[in-house]
């Protein structure tokens, strides 16, 4: 695997960060029947929270982005986009792997949605995560943190 990195991002970020999601998206938003060239960027530019997100570098380019929302009961693992040219090269499993410690670590649940037919269903789904709900267009996953995980399992098999 290559080397990789995160770095906090900042209000610059914001342009290159909708880009990428335009094109990561595209494929799952037509299939959906939902793709619009406008909006699909102006969600994320809405939306964008540098305090919460990441940016992956690669060889020290640019190649992808997560953010980590918090909220009262869970934070929400969102924007998690990595650029065509590093998909299937481990990157994308290394860096939730790093994001699922630390959340292991503060005994914090994970929250996310992917889109229904979404190929990133079966990468959160390896890791850990349930599904929660789903509706038309969205599957909601949940993880809890190892400890609690552990003791579900300790109390269903005891």
């Amino acid at each position: 695997m290559e080397d990789w990195e995160l770095r906090p991002a900042v209000p610059a970020d914001v342009d290159e960060v909708a880009e990428l999601r335009a094109v990561v998206l595209r494929g799952d938003l037509e299939r959906l029947g939902r793709f619009d060239e406008s909006r699909v960027r102006t969600r994320l530019r809405d939306g964008f929270v540098p305090a919460y997100t990441r940016v992956i570098e690669v060889g020290g380019v640019f190649a992808g982005c997560v953010a980590v929302r918090p909220e009262a009961d869970a934070h929400w693992l969102e924007h998690f986009y990595l650029a065509p040219h590093v998909q299937g090269r481990g990157i994308g499993s290394a860096v939730l792997g790093r994001l699922l410690g630390e959340a292991d670590r503060g005994s914090v649940r994970l929250r996310l949605n992917v889109l229904r037919g979404s190929a990133a269903r079966r990468l959160y789904e390896r890791h850990g995560f349930v599904v929660e709900r789903e509706d038309a267009v969205d599957v909601f996953l949940v993880r809890e943190p190892a400890a609690r995980r552990g003791r579900r399992t300790e109390l269903l098999s005891g």
